[in-house]
């Protein structure tokens, strides 16, 4: 209205017409439209709408008063006539992310000038309404994210104008695609079903729509040969269903196509090197599919910023050169992991400037990492995991200053944990477990401040934990195991105010465990202090970052959120301090093979307990009665101490058999041994076992899980098997995992 307006003052001055006159008019009828009275019908129509709302926790409709459309929430209406009353039409509807819940009231579809109806993200639910196809007006009909269930209705082939139609998210809604989905409209440009339980195959009319440009059925149970498509696509997401086939080439969107996500299927061969003639690619996800080669000619326009082929089985050397760069533009993701490339790190792959995260973990790669690495000032994440790369971590990598995740774990890397690393004072993940690195923990490394995990583990790692861990404050997750660390452990060790997982297992550690005032999250961690278990925010430790240049996607590295404190196999000695039995939310607690003594403190306070290990120590006393208390405790070992009096209720035996091995002064007399009572003489057995994938824990108690009823409790323990490194686009999914 305003354009027309402007166009037409414009003409009279052209015509050098009085514009006084006219300028009133427009005055008044912009109040006009600022104060649009709804037809009393469509007035009624909305407020039975309102009456079938369950729920409206944001109290969205509670505008809907008076007469005055344009104070309705969610509500556009526009004036038909040149009369100041009554004549108000609703022609859209946006109820977006207002988290209503309830039934589409049969009234709605009275409101026959509807041109735009959106009720994303709520929880309405039953079927899509088949009278939808009487609103003859619309152009846009978005119900995603909400609770339909069923079928499209046949009628919405009526609805001849429009040209989005968005469903996506509707667990429960799918079925067959219906046949006149791609040709009930000459307007249609957009068709999400994604995330949604439609099967079978495509119909052949959805090949054909010349107008179609936005295609998404990702995550639904479609099959069929993946297919070429006859009009010039710019958006096509067909990931995370059951197509086979071979790729085909899209010729047709050679000038269009700028997203093509393909991943999750069953597609087999190689990867055409038309795939790189489409000009306009954005996004390219091919995981987590059958693909087993890709020609060293393939490379792609400069234009292209996300390239995800991981998950396939792709051998041979790396690409050299797999996409053209300028200045200003250039891939920013470039995601190889998980094939079986081999041969070293081409040198042309650091002469991708732009790159902002590289993914080759999972391959057979050889040789060093190059320093030029450090060319790639852009880039943020970096995984060359699980590789066969050599020699030590180039001290180039500090070029990478903007750099957050730096993940070298599992290679034959060697040499030492350089000082100049404290460049990189942005860094929030560095893993390097599982390697043969020496030498010390260098001091500078206190101006990592942002670190929040740290994985050294499984390496030859020497000298005492000096203060520059200290420096790290928003510290989740450290692991030392399994290196050569010896010393005390400092009196600051459980000062980290968000620590969740402590392991410093299979060192040289010796001295008492440190005691005092424990200033760590573990007391307030899924637990409340009546003792009741408090749902979990996330069931894992995310670590997030926005990839600078494409602000939708988003780096999280995974890890159990389990609380551990894990402080095993070392050489420590003295009592236990009563203040790490005070932890209310700790879930795993492995103080095993040390040389501790002294009586079990109290357990009244342990809640969340799922796991204890005090094994082969030199433990005395009577275990505490209350153990029997702990609802959530799935494994227990207290083998090989010197504990003595009466194992905690018969219940506790049954429950954890061989828990109790290796202490001569136990007897199984629910009221305490005496004279007459038989000893426990059950044979020992020790549990210690190696776990050399496991971030955290070295073994677990097999007997006792197995018999324990809360044996789906193992899942807690870690393993480094159960990292995943997600990389998700919003919106477009083009590089989900």
């Amino acid at each position: 209205m305003e354009v027309k307006w402007v166009s037409a003052c414009f003409l009279f001055k052209t015509l050098k017409v009085n514009l006084l006159p006219w300028l009133v008019l427009c005055m008044l009828c912009s109040w006009q439209c600022l104060s649009v009275d709804l037809n009393p019908q469509e007035k009624a129509s909305l407020l039975l709408i309102r009456s079938w709302i369950d729920d409206d926790p944001n109290h969205s409709l509670s505008s809907w008063v008076g007469s005055n459309c344009t104070n309705w929430t969610g509500i556009g209406c526009y004036n038909w006539g040149w009369q100041w009353v009554g004549l108000g039409r609703v022609i859209s509807i946006d109820f977006t992310t207002m988290n209503l819940s309830g039934r589409i009231h049969p009234s709605m579809c009275k409101l026959v000038d509807l041109e735009s109806l959106i009720l994303s993200t709520n929880s309405f639910f039953g079927q899509v309404p088949a009278c939808f196809g009487w609103l003859k007006n619309l152009r846009t009909l978005d119900l995603s994210h909400n609770k339909f269930h069923g079928v499209l209705p046949d009628s919405l082939m009526r609805l001849g104008q429009l040209r989005e139609l968005v469903l996506r998210g509707n667990l429960d809604l799918g079925g067959a695609i219906p046949s006149w989905l791609g040709n009930f409209s000459t307007s249609l440009e957009k068709l999400d079903l994604g995330f949604s339980s439609f099967h079978g195959q495509m119909p052949d009319s959805l090949f054909q729509s010349r107008s179609l440009k936005y295609l998404d059925f990702e995550s639904n149970h479609l099959s069929g040969t993946i297919a070429e498509f006859s009009q010039p696509l710019m958006f096509l997401n067909l990931g995370s269903n059951s197509f086979s086939g071979t790729l085909p080439c899209y010729s047709a969107a050679a000038h269009s196509l700028k997203v093509l996500n393909l991943a999750n299927n069953s597609i087999v061969g190689g990867i055409p090197t038309c795939i790189a003639s489409l000009a306009e690619l954005t996004h390219l996800n091919l995981s987590l599919n059958q693909l087993n080669s890709i020609s060293p000619r393939l490379i792609f326009y400069e234009k292209l910023l996300v390239l995800d082929l991981s998950f396939n089985d792709l051998f041979g050397p790396l690409p050299a050169k797999i996409a053209t760069t300028t200045d200003k533009s250039g891939l920013l993701l470039l995601d190889l992991s998980h094939n079986r490339f081999s041969g070293s790190i081409p040198l042309k792959m650091t002469e991708l400037k732009s790159l902002q995260a590289l993914f080759l973990s999972h391959n057979l790669l050889t040789g060093e990492i190059p320093a030029r690495v450090g060319n790639l000032t852009y880039l943020q994440v970096i995984d060359l995991s699980h590789n066969t790369l050599s020699g030590s971590i180039p001290l180039t990598i500090v070029g990478c200053f903007q750099l957050l995740a730096l993940v070298l774990n599992n290679n034959n890397l060697s040499g030492e944990i350089q000082p100049e690393l404290d460049a990189l004072d942005s860094l929030k993940i560095l893993d390097i477990s599982n390697n043969t690195i020496s030498g010390e923990i260098p001091l500078t490394l206190a101006g990592c401040k942002s670190l929040e995990v740290v994985d050294f583990s499984s390496n030859n790692l020497s000298g005492s934990i000096n203060d520059a861990i200290t420096k790290w404050l928003n510290l989740k997750y450290i692991s030392l195991a399994r290196n050569k660390f010896t010393g005390n452990l400092p009196s600051w060790l459980f000062s980290f105010q968000a620590i969740q997982i402590m392991d410093l297992s299979g060192n040289k550690f010796s001295g008492f465990i440190p005691d005092g005032n424990l200033n760590v999250s573990f007391d307030f961690n899924n637990a409340s202090y009546n003792g009741t278990r408090l749902p979990m925010e996330s069931p894992e430790i995310q670590i997030s970052v926005a990839v600078v240049g494409i602000n939708e996607l988003t780096f999280s590295y995974q890890l159990p959120s389990t609380v551990v404190i894990d402080l095993s196999d070392n050489l420590l000695r003295g009592e236990i301090p009563d203040t790490i039995f005070a932890l209310r939310g700790l879930e795993y607690l492995n103080l095993s093979y040390n040389s501790l003594n002294g009586e079990i403190p109290n357990l009244e306070k342990m809640w969340s307990l799922r796991a204890l290990d005090l094994a082969h120590n030199a433990l005395s006393g009577e275990i505490p009665q209350n153990i029997s208390s702990l609802r959530d405790l799935a494994v227990l070992n207290l083998s090989f101490n010197s504990f003595s009096g009466s194992v905690p209720k018969n219940e506790s035996y049954k429950r954890f058999p061989g828990a109790f091995a290796g202490n001569p002064h136990l007897c199984l007399v629910e009221e305490g041994c005496d004279d007459g009572a038989s000893q426990l003489a059950i044979p020992g057995r020790s549990f210690r076992g190696t776990n050399d994938e496991g971030p955290i824990l070295a073994w677990v108690f097999c007997l006792s899980a197995v018999v324990s009823c809360y044996s789906s409790l193992m899942v807690l323990f870690c393993s480094a098997k159960t990292r995943r490194y997600i990389f998700h686009t919003k919106g477009s999914c083009c590089v989900c995992k």
